[in-house]
Parts: C-alpha cells; sequence; structure tokens
C-alpha cells in the first residue's frame, strides 16, 4: 500500500497543548521559540512548527493537565540554548548526552517548561556525520 491509501498514515498533522493563559502562551511559543502563528479563533491558537500544526487549547484550571513532551529539533543545540537562557527562559539543566549511537551519532537534550506547565525540549543529532 503506498502513502496515499485509505487509512493510512501518511505524517503527523497536529499535536495540541492545554494552556491556561492565551496572550502569555502566544508571545512564548511565537516570540522564544520563533513559531509562525498561523491563526487564532477565541482562545485556541495555532502555529506551524515545520510543517506539523501546534495547536494551543486553553482550558479552565480544574481541567488543565501537562502535556506530552514536545521535543524541538535544532541544528546547534548550544547556541539555542544560549539564545533562549537570555530571554530567561529557565532549563532543568544544560544541554546534555542521552544517547550514543553505534555510528558515533549523539543524542542532546535539555529540557525546559513553557512557562504554563507543559515540559518542552530542544533535541539535536551531533557528530559523526549527523
Amino acid at each position: 500500500m503506498g502513502a496515499d491509501a485509505v487509512g493510512g498514515i501518511v505524517g503527523l498533522g497536529q499535536v495540541s497543548l492545554h494552556i491556561r493563559d492565551t496572550d502569555r502562551a502566544t508571545r512564548f511559543f511565537e516570540q522564544s521559540l520563533g513559531l509562525r502563528h498561523l491563526y487564532t479563533y477565541g482562545d485556541l491558537v495555532f502555529f506551524d512548527c515545520a510543517g506539523v500544526r501546534l495547536y494551543l487549547q486553553r482550558t479552565t484550571e480544574e481541567k488543565w493537565r501537562p502535556g506530552s513532551i514536545l521535543y524541538f529539533r535544532v541544528a546547534d543545540i548550544d547556541a539555542r540554548y544560549a539564545e533562549l537562557l537570555e530571554q530567561g527562559i529557565a532549563f532543568e539543566s544544560p544541554p546534555h548526552l542521552i544517547h550514543r549511537h553505534d555510528s558515533g551519532v549523539e543524542e542532546w537534550m535539555a529540557f525546559f517548561s513553557d512557562g504554563e506547565g507543559n515540559t518542552l525540549a530542544l533535541m539535536a543529532e551531533v557528530g559523526a556525520g549527523a
């Protein structure tokens, strides 16, 4: 079956995160992370994240739950980490090695909060032709 076959998964179209403050979250994802704002409809905010739509949905405090961790792939994790630190974003720790593949490629990550209670991460593959 090809990618266009009925019922075949052809990619990830949208990811949703619950937020508490629409204006604050919009500023964070647009200004701090640099995602392109697509549109806002009431308390629903949509961004483009390299072809996957990120959907931020404001919810009440009683219904709010943290979402899945979103891992943002970056070319230079140290540079992006430094840029975000300059903007006042607090990280759990600096970028650190998660795994070294047999090929020599290293997986590096750094975790931070979006200010709404969701955990986000920078991730990069480093070395050996990554």
